[in-house]
């Protein structure tokens, strides 16, 4: 095969994973990127079924993709009715689309115990339905729903089913593991002995309720699917759908099947990224290909050999998708961690230098104590600038101190005060804040704003704190991260103390350290 056709459906059946809800506004944006990355086919929802999906549609109608091609989602027409009177048909001609996505039953079980009608009946729904788009000017692709568990309960009648909306005129056939269950050597017997029947396209279509999505998609494809339907990082209903994501990297790299084109893939990351921002979903940081723990290396002999060769430890290139190689500070990394991190800092380091052995016993003795150094890298960069002694200090602490009261109003209010000393002026300020921090971070930006004004264009975007021993009640060392921000770049610092506005401090001033230090302030 040297062609595979994608459909991405995260429009609609990824927008049926809890927590995310997609605006219309957003689901043009995705629809763009989409169309930009190079999928053939773009389903942007059920006409038929809310007025959100409807309004899209009709905003879509004004606009071109440079690629793809939209598809309005939608059901066969309802027993004992004619497709030409059913209102949800008769929405996917109203929406323009161009391809229209039509789920049938295949299962015998939903024919019974769902439609409450016959089987007869059930194959006349697909032909109506699918003969009246059709004479409309419409393209026609027919999802058989739940087919693999219709072909293992009753095979004559399911590939009725099929044939039945091929004959109709369906120009695409798409068999769907609906309940994500299947096994993928089953899938892969299934379509085998399905693919002879159909001169159409043939689709797959899975869910990953038993961790299988991907690798079915893959086993399909290999067993003569030339479609597959899955979302952007695997969003959808309970456990989600296939992951396109490492589909189309599999596709391209593994068994060298056309789908997007190789500059195409490249923004395989920054779109799976941009999705996940627009659905207001945190990014895996283990997703294959594109997350940032993908090329990421932490043990010592790991980083040793992948920098001797990459391929050591790498399954391809991570340029290719848009990634990078990540190298992780800990204490498990040794030498050869602390090296390459200061040759990407452009710091004179050696393996044989005393200063590298001094380093890395800091670094083993500070995780001793909490830090977590692969978590807050801008914080290491720091670390490893003072202790090769190319830093200078940007301002001096002379003491801080945060109050916070409650009044018999029930509202709580938290207060810092802070003395600086900055470029040898002394800076007395105060500030309010929603909570302890947020008012230590006000006051701190308060006294150093006029001094340094490239700080107002920061702002902290995630704070966290961890509890080291539990056991110690409160009287335990808590880790502090910050997650910290700018219009360009995002940065991670840390803090460890048994007081927590005294870790948050670290973190804090690390965190505006960092985004000085990378201004090249003076």
């Amino acid at each position: 095969m040297s062609e595979v056709r994608l459909y991405d459906t995260t429009l609609r059946d990824g927008s049926q994973g809890e927590g995310i809800s997609y605006s219309v506004t957003d689901k043009i944006r995705i629809a763009e990127e989409l169309d930009f990355l190079g999928v053939h086919y773009i389903e942007g929802g059920w006409p038929g079924s809310n007025p959100k999906d409807m309004e899209f549609f009709l905003r879509m109608a004004k606009r071109r993709f440079k690629f793809a091609k939209l598809v309005a989602f939608g059901s066969t027409r309802k027993a004992g009715t004619k497709a030409c009177a059913d209102n949800n048909v008769k929405a996917l001609i109203k929406s323009e689309a161009a391809i229209a996505a039509i789920f049938g039953k295949t299962w015998d079980i939903h024919i019974k115990d769902v439609l409450k009608t016959t089987p007869e009946e059930n194959l006349d729904m697909i032909t109506d339905t699918i003969t009246f788009l059709v004479e409309k000017g419409i393209n026609v692709f027919y999802d058989a729903e739940h087919f693999f568990d219709a072909y293992t309960a009753n095979k004559e009648y399911s590939l009725k089913c099929l044939l039945a909306a091929q004959k109709a005129g369906a120009s695409a056939i798409c068999l769907c593991d609906t309940n994500g269950g299947t096994l993928t050597s089953r899938i892969a017997q299934v379509i085998k002995e399905v693919r002879p029947h159909i001169k159409a396209i043939l689709g797959i279509h899975c869910h990953n309720d038993a961790g299988l999505a991907v690798a079915n998609s893959l086993a399909a494809v290999e067993a003569g699917a030339d479609m597959v339907q899955g979302t952007i990082n695997g969003y959808g209903e309970r456990c989600g759908n296939a992951d396109l994501i490492p589909i189309i990297a599999n596709l391209k790299l593994k068994l060298g099947i056309d789908c997007i084109s190789e500059d195409k893939l490249q923004e395989l990351r920054r779109v799976s990224h941009f999705v996940s921002e627009i659905s207001n979903m945190k990014q895996r940081l283990d997703q294959p290909y594109v997350g940032d723990s993908a090329f990421a290396h932490k043990g010592g002999v790991h980083i040793n050999a992948v920098m001797k060769n990459p391929r050591t430890y790498e399954h391809i290139d991570p340029a290719l998708v848009g990634n990078k190689r990540r190298i992780l500070m800990s204490e498990l990394g040794g030498k050869t961690g602390v090296l390459i991190r200061a040759k990407d800092l452009e710091l004179d380091l050696s393996k044989e230098d005393p200063q590298t052995k001094r380093i890395l016993r800091l670094v083993q003795k500070l995780e001793h104590q909490g830090y977590h150094f692969e978590a807050a890298e801008a914080s290491f960069e720091l670390l490893l600038k003072k202790a090769l002694k190319v830093y200078k200090n940007f301002f001096t602490l002379e003491g801080f101190r945060v109050v916070v009261e409650k009044r018999s109003d029930k509202k709580i209010t938290s207060e810092a005060i802070i003395k600086l000393k900055v470029k040898g002026v002394s800076e007395h300020t105060a500030a309010e804040g929603d909570g302890p921090v947020n008012a230590l971070d006000n006051a701190l930006r308060k006294a150093l704003k006029d001094f340094y004004p490239t700080l107002s264009k920061m702002h902290l975007s995630d704070f966290k704190v961890r509890v080291l021993d539990e056991k110690a009640g409160t009287a335990a060392r808590v880790r502090v991260l910050i997650q910290s921000q700018d219009e360009k770049d995002s940065w991670s610092t840390i803090g460890v103390h048994e007081n927590i506005i005294e870790a948050s401090w670290q973190a804090l001033v690390d965190s505006v350290e960092y985004k000085l230090l990378k201004d090249n302030v003076k």
